[in-house]
């Protein structure tokens, strides 16, 4: 007899792309029957260019509001102030044009929503749950009465994933919530708001995925379906990546990088958990204010090279898909994605980001507290095996 599995699938609705993002928007307003839509927004994107106007404009007389000051992390303060503004004015639908904190916020708050949390220290509820053997326990609160439309204008794909990452600033550290219900309803691809995007944002959220992809494809609770899926994946950004920075209007390879970002998604979304390269990223981005980007950058290699003795087979998988466009298919994992990393010019040691050796003892000790440390394929179960992780890195 085989192995026995499940696979969950999300609840959306649509993936919607090659449409430019107002009109597939208004497509799925109306589709939904909303009434009243509150935007939530990147504010640079807001406030430094025209995309939020022409979506406004778009939405017409049925829009009710605008949000554009969800911090980065998604602190919890945030999110219960635009929880806030969408329940005084009655919203029935939200669209989010921006990146990870904006969709993760969102998710959040059609939480507080249909929990009727009005102050941060409230969403302690939300707080995963775990029985005696670390299997993640269902959710005892309610649905979200809100659900979201989301434009992405990164490569992070939080918009694909029933999990929202959110801050507590009281601890400096970033909780994971869960909810089969905060997945968006639907998403739109459109590659011509990333033109505004950062070169820095738009290819560090890049290799985000692409820590996505690698850590499903090597969890020691891989499935087919997932590395189908993520293998796609990993081909399409590692030859998009660089094409987006060697010719940054290439609209092309923009929209083939929001592919592969949303194939990232297939292994986290139906079940597989992701290793200590997302689990370490959430301390130092909680705790050090770095995007997950950057995190992904500095540590995935430095990961897989701890886990390589452990699951040396998944690894080649990796290499497979990356040496296939970069022509060296026998090449370690690890050296491949230090030097596709590298080409695309992201940090790759901590010091980079300000985070010295004095650190290491606090970060390994909050890490082990995570979701994905304990989950990670090579067994972690005390901080000095993260300290290991962390000088890789240094």
């Amino acid at each position: 007899m085989g192995e026995i599995g499940q696979i969950k699938f999300g609840d959306i609705d649509s993936v919607i792309f090659g449409q430019p993002a107002a009109e597939a928007v208004v497509g799925e307003i109306m589709r939904l029957g909303a009434e009243r839509v509150f935007l939530m927004v990147s504010g640079t994107l807001n406030r430094q260019t025209q995309e939020v106007t022409k979506l406004r404009e778009a939405i017409g007389n049925k829009l009710v509001g605008v949000f554009d000051k969800m911090g980065a992390h998604t602190p919890r303060q945030d999110v219960v102030l635009a929880a806030e503004q969408v329940r005084r004015l009655k919203a029935d639908l939200i669209v989010t044009f921006g990146g990870g904190s904006v969709t993760d916020g969102a998710k959040a708050v059609g939480l507080c929503l249909g929990n009727g949390i009005h102050k941060p220290e409230d969403m302690d509820i939300f707080r995963p749950r775990f029985d005696d053997n670390g299997t993640p326990l269902v959710p005892i609160f309610a649905a979200p009465n809100i659900r979201q439309v989301s434009v992405p204008t990164t490569l992070s794909a939080g918009e694909f994933s029933d999990k929202a990452g959110v801050t507590d600033e009281r601890t400096k550290i970033k909780e994971i919530f869960t909810h089969p219900e905060i997945i968006s309803r639907s998403v739109v691809l459109d590659p011509a708001p990333t033109l505004h995007t950062p070169e820095w944002l738009f290819l560090s959220t890049g290799v985000r995925a692409v820590d996505h992809c690698v850590e499903g494809i090597c969890s020691n609770e891989a499935n087919a379906y997932g590395d189908a899926l993520a293998l796609h994946g990993l081909s399409l950004l590692s030859e998009g990546l660089p094409r987006v920075k060697a010719e940054p209007s290439n609209l092309s390879a923009r929209l083939d990088c929001q592919m592969g970002a949303w194939l990232s998604m297939g292994p986290l979304a139906h079940g597989v958990p992701m290793g200590a390269s997302h689990g370490i990223g959430y301390v130092l981005g909680a705790g050090f204010d770095i995007p997950h980007g950057y995190t992904s950058c500095i540590m995935l290699p430095a990961v897989m090279r701890w886990n390589n003795s452990f699951n040396a087979d998944r690894q080649a998988k990796v290499s497979g898909a990356i040496g296939e466009v970069r022509g060296s298919v026998s090449d370690a994992a690890a050296d491949l994605l230090d030097a596709f990393i590298t080409q695309l010019g992201m940090p790759r040691r901590l010091g980079a980001v300000n985070v010295g050796a004095e650190h290491f003892a606090s970060i390994s000790d909050q890490a082990l507290n995570t979701p994905w440390v304990p989950r990670n394929p090579r067994p972690i179960t005390c901080p000095d095996q993260v300290m290991e992780i962390l000088n890789l890195a240094a």
